[in-house]
């Protein structure tokens, strides 16, 4: 093993060689953070530490698989019989110790987990049942408060004594009905499993000594986006050795607005005094010109441990800046340099990076139009995908039959005849009696001798119970074949054999490969169930050549070669919710401090100055420059050609511009240039179908402006804008309502009005 140590830099060896007490390990991006901790578990295992004593938790099973892997590559490399140290996310690992542990956690051992489209459904059955309908309370909001709730240790009568209004009131009572939906249906949503381990290991002192014992050397990776809850996992877990790693970077935390709390790396010394810490700064990704520029803006941030970077590329190209005029300028440019990185190389991974999800729009809009191909990282997710909740939510009907959830879900699918009036019957005998609805509808068949909704109720009892059989004497894949053919839901896909029924037939096949492949790894079918209930889109996510469009916050451990980190305007980018937040600039700074340091080879940052106003689209709107641009030393970037001002540089743009402007007078104007000399009068309209006299526009004397046309698709409008000369000219024209287009004037169709 000590071979394998030559591998790494001296401060990785420091950090994988200090072994005793609490170590901080100050990663910045790209310095091998993952490598550090991956080596420091293997070289633990080679030096006689039992592999069932060390733990590591991450953020995503992704993360955890490829340590996993690596550990295992290493111990192999340095002849040491692999072991397997306990590698999860946090929410994997308290499942898991819920399960071990669940008699003393007063738990029941085969407890469902609710994934966030349960939790939301079960806000909105507890809105049923309360009879709260009110469009100022959506369910997703609901849910988000009672999440921020229990994360910060409030009951439903603390968040009722703090309400101040109506609402907040009506927001304490569905928490109550919440949680008892939660408490019938044997299930714990992602924040209980936090929660409730905490309390376990708060309140049980056996058992805290037992795990404490168990996990002797414990790791922490991407520390800074580590929550209260998690924060005091962590110390409860931490035994009296104290021999706690946490792996970490103070400028990389951008996870506030889910709990992430900095301030909790930020006090690592002071939690435990005797720590070490370990700065890694040597970045493997980028150039140094990125590194530069973002560790400029990010050094803006007063609250920082801090760290300089050095590049082991070299000093790389100056990043590239564009001020586009709007935001189609913005996705045309950026498409044009995406053709010509993949023309050279279509082995090259790029990415277009944006603040929120709207600005993808014009990108997909211009890519789909210039045959760019691309992927949108967010999508459904497998286990996201309606057919495959469906078939799990029969799986945990019939190992919890009290699961209001998952029976609401698939009671009518495939489709039996249950129609609303029934469920809202059901709804409401379980609201009244207290009880789940399985038990409403034993009470409605054993109280009914006849009826068109007994007979489906009864169908669906007895399919349910014949799933209850089969589950008790099948292997979960056998299980599952059962639950798709009993259910009739194989047959409802075959039966209607379109293209998207044939796309879910193979995703259901898949499914069914899924559960016997985790059987054959050693799962239980509980634990199956409990990784699809806890999958996320960072774990779908595969670095593939080609164009990624991503948002800043998913963006987070990826790495690309191009990154085109684009809308960096003031109330985009930052985005104009920060501006009002304590410290809300601060994580902004360091959201665009990732976005910057994914790149590895090359950085552009683009901005529009318009953007159009929601609600009157026909109305501009002119922005300011992102702060951060102002930011980054003007040396390190090269503003490209075509650019309307230099990076950091502010102009005064018309508030409300006349768009029809061609783009010369365009850059006049908002330039505050001087005026065009009076243009030759350029040839008339194809045909000669027009012959109106000219009308000036904007010290365009051009004399087809203000002429009316007539489309044969949009109608009658006004030409707003001329571009080029003869075979290549283009015309704007503004249609009424339709907003402006243009055309290639020789194959427009376009006619005298």
């Amino acid at each position: 093993m000590l071979a394998l140590l030559d591998d790494l830099n001296p401060q990785q060896r420091l950090a994988v060689e200090t072994i005793e007490g609490p170590v901080l390990i100050l990663a910045g991006a790209g310095t091998g953070k993952t490598r550090a901790v991956t080596y420091r578990m293997a070289n633990l295992i080679a030096s006689g530490v039992p592999a069932e004593a060390i733990l590591a938790v991450t953020f995503t099973n992704k993360a955890a698989e490829e340590m996993r892997n690596r550990v295992s590559d290493l111990l192999l490399r340095a002849g040491v019989p692999p072991g397997g140290p306990w590698l999860s996310t946090f929410h994997s690992l308290c499942a898991r110790l819920l399960r071990r542990e669940s008699a003393a956690a007063g738990l029941p051992r085969g407890f469902a987990i609710y994934d966030d489209e349960d939790q939301l459904t079960a806000v909105k059955l507890a809105m049923t049942k309360l009879q709260i309908e009110d469009e100022s309370l959506t369910p997703r909001n609901v849910l988000s408060r009672i999440s921020h709730a229990k994360n910060h240790g409030q009951t439903s009568e603390q968040l009722r004594a703090e309400a101040f209004d109506q609402n907040g009131r009506r927001i304490a009572d569905i928490f109550v009905g919440y949680e008892k939906l939660l408490h019938d249906s044997k299930g714990l949503d992602f924040d209980d499993l936090l929660l409730r381990s905490a309390r376990l290991l708060r309140e049980s002192t056996p058992t805290r000594q037992k795990w404490q014992a168990r996990f002797q050397y414990i790791h922490v990776d991407e520390y800074q986006d580590t929550n209260r809850v998690q924060y005091e996992l962590l110390r409860l877990l931490t035994g009296p050795k104290q021999n706690v790693c946490v792996v970490g970077d103070e400028d990389q935390s951008i996870y506030r607005w889910r709990g992430a709390d900095v301030s909790i790396l930020l006090s690592f010394s002071r939690d435990f005094p005797a720590a070490r810490i370990v700065k890694l700064e040597r970045n493997y990704r980028s150039t140094q010109n990125i590194l530069d520029a973002a560790g400029a803006v990010v050094a803006n941030n007063p609250e920082r441990l801090g760290k300089s970077l050095s590049a082991e590329k070299g000093p790389g190209s100056n990043l590239k800046y564009l001020e586009a005029r709007d935001a189609q300028a913005e996705a045309e440019f950026v498409a044009g340099e995406l053709e010509r990185i993949l023309n050279d190389d279509s082995d090259q991974t790029c990415a277009v990076e944006y603040r929120t999800n709207f600005q993808s729009r014009a990108f997909e809009e211009v890519f789909r139009r210039r045959g760019v191909r691309y992927r949108l990282v967010g999508g459904f997710s497998f286990y996201n995908r309606a057919e495959v909740k469906d078939a799990l939510a029969y799986v945990r009907l019939a190992m919890h039959p009290e699961d209001d959830i998952s029976l609401l879900r698939v009671l009518n699918v495939p489709p039996r005849g249950i129609g609303k009036t029934t469920v809202d019957a059901l709804r409401e005998s379980a609201r009244v009696d207290g009880t789940p609805l399985w038990a409403a509808i034993e009470k409605f068949i054993s109280g009914a001798s006849s009826g068109r909704a007994v007979t489906p109720l009864r169908a669906f009892q007895e399919l349910i119970r014949k799933l209850q059989d089969a589950l008790a004497t099948q292997e979960p894949p056998g299980f599952l074949h059962a639950v798709l053919e009993e259910s009739g839901y194989m047959a409802m896909i075959k039966d209607r054999n379109t293209p998207e029924d044939v796309a879910r037939l193979e995703n259901l096949e898949e499914l069914a490969r899924a559960v016997a492949e985790g059987m054959e790894a050693g799962e239980t079918f509980a634990d199956f169930l409990d990784a699809a209930a806890l999958v996320s889109d960072a774990d779908q996510f595969e670095g593939k050549p080609g164009v990624t469009l991503i948002t800043l916050h998913s963006t987070k451990g990826l790495e690309f070669d191009h990154v085109f980190l684009t809308g960096m305007e003031e109330g985009i980018c930052p985005h104009s919710r920060s501006i009002t937040e304590d410290k809300g600039i601060e994580e902004e700074r360091r959201l665009v401090y990732v976005g910057m340091t994914r790149a590895r080879q090359s950085l552009t940052l683009t901005r529009a100055v318009y953007r159009r106003i929601f609600g009157n689209e026909q109305q501009l709107r002119a922005s300011l420059p992102s702060r951060f641009l102002a930011e980054i030393p003007r040396e390190l970037v090269d503003t490209v050609r075509g650019s309307m001002a230099e990076i950091g540089e502010t102009r005064r743009y018309e508030p409300d511009p006349e768009y029809s402007y061609s783009p010369e007078e365009f850059l006049r104007r908002v330039r505050g240039g001087p005026k065009q000399a009076e243009a030759a009068p350029r040839r008339q309209l194809a045909q000669g179908s027009i012959g109106r006299p000219a009308v000036k526009r904007g010290g365009n004397s051009n004399p087809m402006l203000g002429r009316k046309v007539r489309h044969p698709s949009f109608g009658v409008g006004t030409i707003v804008g001329v571009e080029g000369d003869d075979e290549d000219r283009r015309v704007s024209v503004s249609f009424p309502g339709r907003g402006t287009k243009k055309f290639i004037e020789r194959y427009a169709q376009l006619e005298q009005a």
